[in-house]
Parts: structure tokens; C-alpha cells; sequence
């Protein structure tokens, strides 16, 4: 992970940059749409308060979860003990990142949504609040977080959440062989650049002109902005969205030159 330093250093850079985020200057009729209709999006939907009450409760607990880190090499093995309130800090997006991710849902309506990785569940939450008739699918490696999680859907009263644990690159594979088709798909995972590449590439096979990739903190390390650069450069890909936060990919027919989109957010 790069330092807190070397992030700001980052945003600066994609700040001073990025195209306008109220649209002026947007060529592709698509993205025009996507920042006019889903990024500045302003309206507070019923669903984001249970959500951001639930947030305000993990950043302020105390308590600790022991998780299996299988990257983590110690005396104790990899074995970790992690403060809740650390996770909820670090592994979740923001308030404004989960909302527009909501609104995604919302108005581009995908007939599939697949999670890898959900960490507490607020991100999760959101997806599968914005359509509650959508079953939802989230893949975690972790027990002790898969439990946190699902008792959060439960208290969120969101019944439309299928969670799968196990290791993701498996648990993938299953899930693509049983739908054979690609909805929205976040990646809120940070395990490598090869990782990275093994998911997007198990994901390829199943991809559709309407599908939605959605990768998380596409330039929190070295990492994840070799694998973000890399996926821009596949010759499937025909536009992406970098918003620093999170790295939208899309698929569709009617980009005919591939384009690559930097939209201050």
C-alpha cells in the first residue's frame, strides 16, 4: 500500500488532470449521461441512512476481530487480531463512493451484481439496497468477516444478499459457470497485481456489451495501478472511468476507439 503521502501526491496529480465533473468537454455521449445523471446524481435516497447510521457505529467500535491474513507471515503465523473501527476506516469506501455506487444500480438497472470481497458490508449494503428484488452475490475469504457482514445485512433487513466463502479465484470460477453472464461486478479486493489480472481474466469469458467491472482503490499501491493500466490496455475493454477511487471498465459497441476517461469526483 502506498503511504498517506504518496496518495495525496496521487490525487493531486488525477485532481489537476481529470476532465470536468460536471460534463463540460465530454465527447462520449455514454459518459456524458454517466456524469450528468449518476455522478451529480444529488438526491438522498431513503436507503442511504440505515447504511451511514451502521458506518458511524463500526468507526466508533472498539472491539477486535482475529482473521486469517493468508499474504501475512509471522511468528503468530497468519493469524491477525484487527480493531472493527480499523477495518471500517480502512476497507470501505466512503460515503460519497458508496452512494454512487447505489445510484450505478439504480440507473443502469444490471440483471446480476457479484461482490468479491465485501470487508464489513457497507458497500455490499449499498449495491444490493438500490434493488432489493436482485438477488446479490458476494464472494469472502475470511469467516469472522463473512459473519460480521451478513449479521449487518441482517440488521439492515437486506434479504436479497447470497454470501459465498471460500478463496476467490474458486469461488469465482463457480459463480461463472452457473450464470454464464456478466452483470456489474465490484472488485473490492487488494491482493496483488497477479491477483488482480486472475480475476479480470476469469471474468473475460463471461462479459457482455452491457457489463459493468467496478475495481475498488484503483491507486491505493503499485499494485493495483500496474493491474488498472494493464486491464485500460485490453483489447475487450472499449472505455473506462477513473474516478482515483474506484476504476470503472465497460464493454460497449458503440465506443468503436477505445477511450479512457479521468472525471474529477
Amino acid at each position: 500500500m502506498y503511504s498517506r503521502f504518496a496518495i495525496v501526491t496521487r490525487y493531486l496529480k488525477y485532481f489537476l488532470t481529470a476532465s470536468n465533473g460536471k460534463g463540460h468537454g465530454v465527447h462520449s455521449p455514454f459518459v456524458f449521461e454517466f456524469i450528468t445523471q449518476v455522478l451529480n446524481d444529488d438526491r438522498f435516497f431513503y436507503a442511504f441512512l440505515p447504511i451511514e447510521d451502521l458506518r458511524t457505529y463500526l468507526v466508533a467500535d472498539t472491539n477486535q476481530l482475529t482473521i486469517e491474513a493468508p499474504d501475512v507471515k509471522s511468528p503468530a503465523g497468519n493469524i491477525m487480531k484487527l480493531g472493527i473501527h480499523d477495518i471500517a476506516r480502512s476497507s470501505g469506501s466512503s460515503r460519497k463512493t458508496g452512494q454512487l455506487l447505489f445510484r450505478i444500480v439504480n440507473y443502469y438497472s444490471p440483471d446480476s451484481i457479484l461482490v468479491l470481497g465485501n470487508s464489513l458490508g457497507i458497500d455490499t449494503a449499498y449495491l444490493a439496497a438500490a434493488n432489493t428484488s436482485l438477488q446479490l452475490t458476494t464472494i469472502q475469504q475470511d469467516k469472522t468477516i463473512a459473519a460480521m457482514a451478513m449479521k449487518h445485512f441482517q440488521m439492515l433487513e437486506l434479504k436479497n444478499i447470497n454470501m459465498l466463502i471460500g478463496e476467490y479465484d474458486q469461488s469465482l470460477d463457480a459463480v461463472i459457470t452457473k450464470n454464464n453472464k456478466i452483470g456489474l461486478v465490484y472488485i473490492h479486493v487488494n491482493t496483488g497485481y497477479t491477483s488482480i489480472m486472475v480475476y479480470f481474466n476469469q471474468l473475460l469469458g463471461s462479459i457482455q456489451p452491457d457489463s459493468i467491472l467496478i475495481f475498488h482503490n484503483i491507486h491505493s499501491s503499485r499494485d493495483m495501478e500496474k493491474a488498472w493500466e494493464e486491464i485500460k490496455t485490453n483489447q475487450i475493454v472499449t472505455l473506462t472511468i477513473d474516478l482515483f477511487y474506484m476504476g470503472i471498465v465497460l464493454f460497449r459497441n458503440e465506443n468503436k476507439v477505445k477511450q479512457d476517461f479521468s472525471i474529477r469526483f
